[in-house]
């Protein structure tokens, strides 16, 4: 199959589905190599880019969907979803950041973590399609566990939660409060060398 052809066919798919499409389904679809497919994204994807398009292919673990381009937010927004925009409290967000780096989490280990109740704050993120229940964990009253969907890497921007920053080392001080050895390496860094005197010596 030629590949301007190969590109027509994946964008008409993404166009027509709305929804994430699996790697499998396109492979399936041309009859060409997942490899293939991959490589032929990938080069639709940097079209895309150079063209200034409004649209984009967005990666979300083994799947495609195509999508607006995050930029052009403002100027969508007004005209498909007279909505008032959803926000997120800072509590959600904390929640939202401990379940997407603990995948399968509980609520009471999440109430573990913040050490304040966490029912309203997970039920929003329901609400937002952030997270999705994960099933039951094999403990005592089987509590249901929790992880982040798609419409979470889609919103935040990320292919895969493998791509998430990379948490700052911490550890305990004596008074068993959290200190982060990366800002205390920083303030090392930004605090003026003290030049030892030489008590008027010349050498």
């Amino acid at each position: 199959m030629q590949i301007e052809k190969a590109k027509s066919i994946i964008e008409a798919i993404l166009f027509s589905a709305g929804r994430p499409v699996n790697k499998k389904e396109l492979v399936l679809s041309l009859e060409i190599a997942e490899e293939d497919i991959e490589n032929i994204i990938s080069s639709m994807q940097e079209e895309y880019k150079k063209k200034d398009r409004g649209i984009e292919i967005i990666k979300l673990e083994d799947s495609y969907q195509l999508g607006t381009k995050k930029e052009l937010y403002d100027y969508i927004y007004p005209v498909l979803d007279k909505r008032n925009q959803p926000n997120l409290s800072n509590a959600a967000l904390e929640t939202l950041a401990i379940i997407a780096y603990n995948p399968k989490i509980t609520r009471a280990e999440i109430e573990s973590i913040r050490g304040v109740s966490a029912d309203a704050c997970v039920y929003k993120l329901l609400e937002y399609g952030l997270i999705e229940e994960a099933g039951k964990i094999d403990l005592p009253g089987k509590p249901m566990s929790y992880k982040t969907t798609e419409d979470f890497l889609r919103k935040f921007g990320y292919s895969s939660l493998e791509e998430l920053p990379e948490l700052p080392k911490y550890k305990m001080d004596e008074n068993k409060q959290i200190v982060i050895d990366e800002l205390i390496e920083q303030k090392e860094e930004q605090e003026p060398v003290q030049l030892e005197k030489n008590d008027g010596k010349e050498e």
